[in-house]
């Protein structure tokens, strides 16, 4: 029981998933600058990527984390030219400012967003 609730407790605060449905009002529409972590699940810089890209989530709520699965939302993907996984995007007032590909270590993450 206690374990099924830290899930529980760590799944709310890890980074959202965006579709085409939310996306709009999620990232475009968002007042907090946006990190958006493209990934898919057979990805293995990305699954070493992921856990960063929670830690930050939780760490920094400033910062609205959100990830895309370029398999689930391949319509996202290529609206941003998504060439290779993990890409990194951060976006202010529905605007891409920054972006990276590749796996990247948590500090140069985050200084994308600032």
């Amino acid at each position: 029981m206690q374990q099924q609730n830290k899930y529980k407790e760590d799944e709310i605060m890890s980074a959202m998933h965006i579709t085409q449905t939310n996306f709009q009002q999620e990232v475009l529409e968002s007042d907090k600058p946006v990190l958006l972590d493209f990934w898919a699940s057979w990805c293995g810089p990305c699954r070493m990527v992921s856990p960063i890209i929670d830690e930050i989530a939780v760490e920094h709520p400033e910062i609205k984390v959100v990830k895309v699965n370029v398999d689930e939302q391949p319509g996202l993907a290529a609206q941003f030219r998504v060439m290779s996984i993990p890409s990194l995007f951060v976006m202010k007032n529905g605007k891409i400012v920054n972006q990276a590909m590749g796996a990247r270590p948590k500090q140069q993450i985050l200084s994308m967003v600032q």
